[in-house]
């Protein structure tokens, strides 16, 4: 793998990953029609790694605020009560996603095999993206233990190749009735310790891989963390502004066209 090679990978995950259109769908399709080659399990931990620090870097006055609340809850000390919660609701949250990769984890190895079946996908995420015209405008700014499992169980749903993970929690985060920024917010902030965790389970087999391309891996890894920056601004000023929709028209398009190819090559 060239470092350009990796950069355009780590540029595609990293703009992917975030924006509504899901990033293990693109990188499926890619692969299927376009003969790319997987990079491998150590570059794919440190892209994930890089995008998982673009949360954390765009949102870290509010991750420093939970997890110090957590941290100070646990060990009794005085603590703000609101940041303690939503640090619970996010490991809450976190569990749904962790039990399906878990149990499913061959299936979904499958799935990434088929191109019609990943474009059948985009093509839900593309109905689910546009389904949330019609949810009424969320009046509430924090989310309830119920509302961290709804959420939690579309996040796990994300696991499919085409699905994508922020379409689907920001999506449940409206139906559960929260403020567009507020459900786009612990969407994101619910990205990292999926991310963080799915990372450190394939550390060992990144480690053990070497790193024959460190060069690559570091301009990925950088490439994939710049660009989530502006795919994240993106999709927060797409949710605030009541465009987020919008994004259903290209899952559409980019889905059909694999539906077509796979046809065509069937």
């Amino acid at each position: 793998m060239t470092i350009l090679q990796a950069i355009l990978l780590g540029v595609l995950q990293g703009l992917t990953e975030f924006l509504p259109v899901s990033s293990s769908g693109h990188l499926a399709l890619a692969e299927s029609f376009f003969g790319v080659e997987s990079p491998g399990v150590t570059f794919e931990v440190f892209v994930h790694f890089g995008t998982a620090l673009a949360v954390v870097i765009f949102f870290w006055k509010r991750v420093i605020a939970v997890v110090a609340s957590v941290v100070r809850w646990v060990f009794r000390l005085p603590h703000e009560a609101d940041n303690a919660r939503l640090g619970f609701h996010l490991l809450l949250g976190t569990i749904p996603a962790g039990v399906v990769g878990f149990l499913l984890e061959d299936r979904v190895e499958a799935a990434f095999g088929s191109p019609a079946l990943v474009s059948v996908l985009l093509i839900a995420t593309g109905v689910i993206l546009m389904a949330t015209r019609r949810f009424p405008e969320g009046t509430k700014t924090a989310t309830t233990r119920k509302d961290a499992i709804v959420i939690g169980c579309a996040q796990a749903l994300a696991i499919l190749p085409g699905i994508s993970r922020s379409g689907s929690t920001i999506a449940a985060g409206f139906g559960a009735g929260l403020e567009r920024r507020a459900a786009a917010e612990f969407a994101f902030l619910l990205s990292i310790p999926v991310i963080l965790g799915a990372t450190a389970a394939s550390l060992g087999d990144a480690l053990d891989a070497g790193a024959a391309h460190g060069a690559a891996i570091a301009a990925g890894t950088v490439a994939a963390f710049l660009s989530a920056i502006p795919a994240i601004m993106i999709l927060l000023r797409a949710v605030t502004a009541g465009k987020f929709s919008r994004f259903a028209w290209y899952c559409w398009a980019v889905g059909i066209i694999g539906l077509i190819l796979s046809f065509v090559r069937s």
